[in-house]
């Protein structure tokens, strides 16, 4: 049985054909149900880009069934994907989940499946990220291993381990210690950890900086490879939380991962690795003022294509 997959769309027309082609040339394509999950707008200026991705979704996409449930109303991205994983994932015991900006590789459906059907039984396996960071010297790293952090681009996960989703943050970090801290921001290298306060804030309202803290708590680990099978295509600006950023474009994988870690413990080579992007990829202050700069000119082209 393969996992169903969960698709999360809004008002993105462009990203959401993009995805569902990406996804439709997936070998088990064909044999794979999926839910499209599509939100209603949230301002009178995003029905018509709402109403054109509902158009998109409906066309003949080359599944096995599709199941679209359209939202009347505005959920939000947190909510939206909060209820729609629980709906799914209780449903069917396992799930495939995806966003309108996340690209496939071709072998993407055929890496999660065999990994949640590999650790299925495993209690310490919470999450299989099908997204990898363009880290320096990939080829050092196993094809797959497990790393403590729950990533939002393109994962899967059991019913076993969503059970263990809080949404109550303040649960989450009332006994956090400063060693935790640490732990959690991977020695301090990654704002996670600012991300939470954010949070707490009311500056954000993200599922997924959640969903890593009760993966945390539980002292999850989650499989990574070694070569992304995703693609965010959303680092243009256009996502919720995403602004415009090249630092996290990867080249897809393009083969599937053989060799799964037989012991379930984070990989110290891949750890030290992928610390190691977090620290330097804000690059140099040259770098840093050029993609500021991008930023900026985006912004102003996003501006101008808004009615």
């Amino acid at each position: 049985m393969l996992a169903p997959i969960a698709l999360f769309v809004y008002n993105r027309p462009t990203h959401t054909r993009k995805t569902l082609s990406a996804l439709e040339a997936n070998s088990l394509a064909e044999q794979s149900d999926i839910y499209i999950f599509s939100d209603g707008a949230k301002t009178a200026q995003d029905v018509d880009a709402v109403n054109q991705v509902r158009s998109i979704i409906r066309e003949p996409w080359k599944f096995k069934h599709i199941y679209i449930i359209e939202r009347s109303q505005n959920k939000g991205l947190a909510n939206s994907i909060i209820e729609g994983v629980t709906q799914v994932v209780q449903k069917h015991g396992s799930i495939i989940v995806l966003e309108d900006d996340l690209e496939t590789s071709p072998h993407a459906l055929q890496y999660f499946n065999e990994a949640l059907v590999r650790y299925q039984d495993d209690p310490r396996v919470m999450e299989i990220s099908g997204y990898m960071y363009p880290v320096e010297q990939p080829k050092k790293l196993p094809q797959s291993f497990f790393f403590r952090v729950a990533n939002s681009w393109g994962w899967a996960t059991w019913a076993r381990a969503w059970e263990h989703f809080n949404p109550d943050i303040e649960e989450l970090t009332k006994d956090f210690k400063r060693r935790d801290h640490k732990a959690f921001s991977i020695d301090g290298t990654e704002n996670f950890w600012k991300q939470v306060k954010q949070f707490k804030a009311g500056k954000i309202n993200s599922w997924a900086i959640r969903w890593y803290l009760s993966v945390f708590k539980q002292n999850g680990m989650v499989l990574y490879p070694r070569y992304s099978y995703i693609q965010n295509t959303g680092t243009d600006g256009s996502g919720t939380h995403s602004d415009v950023d090249q630092v996290y474009r990867v080249e897809l994988a393009r083969k599937p991962v053989r060799k799964f870690p037989a012991l379930v413990e984070e990989d110290p080579i891949a750890y030290e690795a992928i610390k190691h992007f977090y620290k330097n990829r804000k690059g140099t202050f040259f770098e840093r003022l050029a993609r500021f700069l991008e930023k900026k000119i985006q912004q102003r082209k996003m501006r101008r294509l808004k009615p």
